[in-house]
């Protein structure tokens, strides 16, 4: 099959980046479109809250298996899988004529989503230069703030002149192009394994529990997991609750969705400055602690209430604004570090897979935690306690990590 010069001129790895965006919009483009779903198709408040958490579930559930599998099938093959699967499952959506089957299809949304972004890590790790390998995992990092910004930013345009099933249909071309892209541009494997025997599949199946039981019995993805964990538990906690706040702050739903967008984007600025960093010599520790410590400070700020006085409005917003932007050096230093401190190179998937589990278990639980305090004192005044001890844990996180680093380094890894 014939490469077209135009697809010659295409960086596989941004490629890869584009595919991971093109499965983020899947998740940003369900909040503009509750108060639509709820009003066309009934949906009701416990079907909203699944809407938004099916993503996060299925990562709680399969994160481990999706990583176990994409080390296994190849990694190229799964993200095809996934971008195919969340192609057809939303413009399916698009046409669903009820809540339920909006709800069906969202969970294979959810499939397809892990399926896209797991193996992605490892893929890039293949098809770039040694010395570009930290660059492109900070780029990687943005998938998830980029995406689903353009998800918060976009959905209502779409929405306003068309609807929410032409909303759903759009996000399904989007992966249709990421699909065609992938295909046409990232290269295939060097070579395709021939049809497995009865005795080579009962050999595979051993490899899936080497695997697993490697990467579950090294301490640098269970470090990494947990790092991912409070630092998802808190950008979800404050983005996912960002309108309801600026709502009651007596602000208009055009603009509270507009702020909420630019707050969730401007987290792409520290995902791409992570790669820079690490290139030019910063270590996993600073980069990670710098952006624990922000995101600690930054709720404080933005959240702090003592006897009625706080902030002004402005000075509360940069917080948040400071909070994501330099919260980003986290996910992409995690990212890069995960193809060091994966036991073996056929485990850069399944650690990733184990990162984003713990990922979706902190996206899923912080929310919670600071929707029970909320409620529990009143008001949103106390989130920035969640957070700070979120922060707290992420910081000495990374000196762990570092230190897993630093002897992975001495004893040869994989990837020198």
């Amino acid at each position: 099959m014939s490469t077209p010069a135009s697809a010659k001129a295409l960086s596989p790895a941004t490629v890869v980046i584009w595919a991971g965006i093109s499965a983020a919009l899947h998740v940003g483009k369900i909040p503009p479109a509750i108060p639509l779903l709820h009003l066309e198709l009934g949906l009701s408040l416990m079907q909203s809250g699944l809407m938004l958490s099916m993503v996060q579930f299925a990562g709680m559930l399969l994160g481990l298996v999706v990583g176990l599998s994409a080390d296994h099938w190849g990694l190229r093959k799964c993200m095809l899988m996934g971008l195919s699967l969340m192609f057809f499952s939303s413009c399916l959506g698009g046409l669903a004529p009820d809540a339920t089957t909006l709800l069906v299809l969202r969970g294979v949304e959810g499939l397809g989503f892990l399926l896209v972004v797991t193996p992605a890590p490892g893929l890039i790790r293949q098809i770039v230069a040694p010395a570009e390998l930290s660059a492109r995992m900070g780029g990687w990092g943005t998938y998830m703030s980029f995406g689903s910004a353009l998800g918060l930013l976009l959905g209502p345009i779409v929405m306003g002149l068309w609807g929410w099933a032409t909303w759903w249909m759009f996000a399904g071309g989007v992966s249709f192009l990421a699909w065609l892209a992938v295909w046409t541009v990232v290269p295939r494997p060097a070579s395709r394994p021939p049809p497995m025997a009865p005795q080579e599949t009962l050999a595979a199946v051993a490899g899936w529990q080497d695997r697993l039981v490697r990467t579950l019995t090294t301490p640098g993805p269970w470090l990494m997991a947990f790092a991912f964990a409070v630092y998802t538990g808190q950008w979800m906690s404050v983005i996912g609750f960002l309108p309801t706040v600026y709502t009651q702050n007596q602000i208009s739903w055009g603009m509270t969705g507009v702020l909420t967008a630019w707050v969730a984007l401007v987290n792409f600025s520290g995902n791409w400055m992570s790669g820079r960093l690490l290139q030019r010599g910063w270590s996993a520790r600073q980069t990670m602690a710098t952006g624990y410590v922000v995101m600690g400070l930054g709720a404080v700020g933005a959240f702090w209430d003592w006897g009625g006085w706080q902030l002004p409005f402005a000075a509360r917003y940069a917080c948040v604004v400071l909070f994501s932007a330099v919260g980003g050096l986290i996910p992409g230093t995690l990212f890069a570090c995960a193809v060091r401190l994966a036991p073996s190179e056929d485990t850069v998937s399944t650690t990733v897979g184990w990162m984003q589990q713990w990922s979706a278990t902190g996206q899923f639980i912080g929310p919670l935690v600071v929707a029970w305090l909320a409620g529990a004192v009143g008001g949103w005044q106390w989130t920035w306690v969640v957070t700070l001890s979120m922060a707290t844990v992420g910081a000495l996180l990374a000196l762990r990590i570092q230190k897993a680093l630093e002897r992975k380094t001495l004893a040869a890894p994989f990837h020198a």
